[in-house]
């Protein structure tokens, strides 16, 4: 895969769009996690590399340059990710392991000895107000402890026995018409043993449950799938090591805000003479009022841009703008007075009023030759 462009590797076209990309990644990224190939280094590899070209072309600035310079261009610009192992959806666990101590880093996916994978995930729901400030939130889990009796293997006094299903290889052979294939033993989940008899404790799991919270300082400007990595507050295996906990944000909507990426937009109604007069308006920011002067002559769905009033970048780059979109408003009815108003309005425009009539004068007189 290295040889091949981040389009090729998650096979996609060059003007793919960013749902396309996202559910390239997704699959590829299922396909190649090291939980489903355990010590397959090629799978390994192949995940890095998934990983770090959905890295470059989630992101529309990385994506520009890379579509221009390639990869020698993200390297002299500073690229956002090099890839890295168990760094997909955005993982911002490198910022905040210290809060927890513990190097980590490295997704622990389950050892041979273990009954379930060592790192763990969860999910949390933030407002648009603590994702775009950033704030402190418990995290409420549980998490697997091997259970000390039967020191994790799930049977009494821990004594074992080979599988009856697989015969001790952990894996069974199903054919289907002249094709062979191998899956994961469904009698003993790959280990090859099974309890003699289920252990009192954990009732033959191998593990129990406890319930643990922590809280998180989530960083400004954090968007749904981000993920952030708390070092050593995943499940516990067999000899006491703990794997990572992985917090996943789902972000609410705003009713006055719509989010895209860094940016938002407000959607701003103006009366129909306010956009042809041009007058100064108030809007809502993220950060207060903010004053829009309109141009004479405003259009419908016309755009005002106000630079880094957006959101906090939350790899550190800098601010999003906020874009105002104006809806244009009409009355929906008039008074005599309004309408002769209008009326007078319009006269005094002259010609001016009435563009129509310039317009399709030619036009009337061609279409009347028809009928000749």
């Amino acid at each position: 895969m290295e040889s091949l462009s981040y389009y090729e590797i998650l096979e996609v076209s060059q003007n793919a769009d960013k749902t396309t990309i996202k559910k390239a990644y997704r699959k590829l990224a299922k396909k190649w996690h090291p939980d489903r190939n355990p010590g397959d280094k090629e799978a390994e590899r192949n995940f890095k590399f998934c990983n770090e070209a959905y890295q470059v072309l989630s992101d529309e600035q990385q994506r520009a340059i890379y579509d221009r310079y390639g990869k020698e261009g993200l390297q002299n610009g500073g690229g956002r990710s090099q890839g890295g192992f168990g760094g997909g959806f955005d993982d911002l666990g490198s910022m905040f392991e210290e809060m927890f101590g513990g190097g980590g880093g490295r997704s622990r996916s389950r050892g041979p000895q273990e009954k379930y994978p060592l790192d763990m995930a969860v999910e949390i729901r933030l407002s648009f107000k603590e994702a775009v400030f950033g704030c402190d939130k418990e995290v409420k889990f549980k998490y697997k402890d091997a259970c000390g009796t039967c020191k994790g293997t799930g049977a009494k006094d821990g004594k074992v026995k080979t599988c009856n299903q697989c015969g001790g290889k952990g894996q069974v052979y199903v054919r289907q018409g002249f094709m062979t294939f191998s899956q994961t033993c469904p009698a003993c989940h790959g280990e090859g043993t099974m309890p003699g008899e289920k252990c009192g404790e954990c009732n033959g799991k191998g593990f129990n449950e406890v319930k643990e919270s922590v809280t998180v300082k989530v960083p400004a400007g954090v968007d749904t799938e981000n993920r952030l990595r708390v070092s050593g507050k995943g499940n516990v295996g067999r000899g006491g090591s703990r794997g990572d906990l992985y917090v996943t944000f789902i972000v609410e909507e705003d009713k006055t805000f719509i989010r895209n990426g860094n940016d938002v937009y407000v959607e701003v109604p103006v009366f129909f003479t306010q956009a042809v007069m041009g007058e100064t308006i108030k809007i809502p920011s993220l950060t207060g009022d903010l004053e829009l002067k309109l141009d004479i002559g405003t259009r419908d769905k016309q755009h005002f841009t106000f630079r880094g009033e957006g959101i906090e970048d939350v790899h550190g780059h800098g601010k999003g703008n906020l874009i105002a979109q104006v809806n244009i408003t009409y009355p929906k009815k008039l008074s005599d007075e309004q309408y002769d108003l209008l009326d007078q309005l319009q006269e005094s425009f002259g010609v001016e009023s009435k563009p129509h009539e310039s317009l399709f004068e030619s036009a009337f007189d061609r279409v009347k030759g028809w009928f000749k």
